[in-house]
């Protein structure tokens, strides 16, 4: 033994002198003993308690949380969608976060994942990205509400992060900050943890490069339209599709195949719901 361990030693036995012994005969060192171990255990339960409401401690204290992210709200608000939306998600047990198109931010999308909702319904405007050489392409560009400023994300746009997001059911077209596929799975921060993403904008699901970076991201599952939607269809085949998540509890191919029988493909321009990936039909929002 060291030195430092006889020292221990002899202190704790200099300790035990002198000490009165209590009716039955044992030193009162015992009962000190068990006080102290009971002060020890109450403080590890404490501190357990503490960690496991940190951030990132593990499972997430409270009930499941869902977000509303209305970007449309900007150009095409509909309260009666959002409230039935939310009564329906409120109903089926989830804590509702709304996002009116303002708070639609490049660093709004970048935190998105770290606020571990369990349902993400994206009421945000999307189109095909379109090159410098004016090529149309199969790749999702999900809006922002920021107004679009050259000035700004300079090397974002160049490295094909962000792009100029032009609207043109306004006069004048508005432009914005566009978020891309590369922006999802590069900036992005935290993980999805297998949460159900519905995307209610054009062309989601035209081609799977968006999709694919949610799913890389996390996601367990992204539904959306495979051609150009109006505001008002996907507006009424997404409150059905939610009835029938959240209110019959059926699982996304249920759901998605009852929605389209009962609303229907976009009249204008026969879009379908889709899902991806394909195995994620057979699920629902957990």
């Amino acid at each position: 033994m060291s030195r430092r361990g006889k020292a221990k030693r002899h202190g704790s036995v200099r300790q035990t002198r002198g000490l009165r012994r209590d009716k039955g005969g044992a030193p009162r060192l015992k009962w000190l003993g068990l006080l102290a171990l009971v002060v020890v255990c109450a403080s590890l339960a404490v501190l357990a308690a503490f960690l496991a409401l940190r951030p990132g401690s593990g499972e997430q204290p409270g009930p499941p949380r869902a977000a509303i992210v209305d970007q449309l709200s900007l150009t095409s608000p509909n309260s009666a969608f959002v409230q039935e939306a939310t009564s329906m998600l409120e109903g089926a047990g989830y804590a509702v976060d709304y996002y009116p198109g303002e708070q639609v931010t490049i660093e709004f999308y970048q935190d998105l994942p770290r606020h571990h909702y369990e349902v993400v319904v994206l009421r945000v405007h999307s189109a095909r990205f379109q090159t410098d050489d004016g090529i149309l392409t199969d790749e999702v560009v999900l809006f922002t509400g920021q107004p679009y400023d050259r000035q700004r994300y300079v090397a974002e746009r160049k490295a094909g992060i962000l792009a100029r997001a032009r609207y043109f059911l306004t006069n004048p077209p508005g432009y914005f900050f566009g978020v891309r596929a590369k922006f999802v799975e590069a900036r992005m921060k935290g993980d999805f943890e297998g949460a159900t993403v519905i995307l209610m904008g054009c062309d989601g699901l035209r081609s799977n490069t968006m999709a694919e970076a949610f799913v890389r991201k996390g996601a367990g599952a992204f539904v959306s339209w495979d051609d150009l939607v109006s505001t008002d269809h996907t507006d009424a085949a997404t409150e059905r599709l939610l009835h029938y998540l959240l209110v019959e509890k059926r699982t996304l191919s249920e759901a998605i195949a009852q929605t389209m029988a009962e609303i229907g493909p976009d009249p204008s321009y026969g879009s379908k719901l889709l899902v991806y990936p394909p195995e994620a039909s057979a699920s629902a929002p957990h």
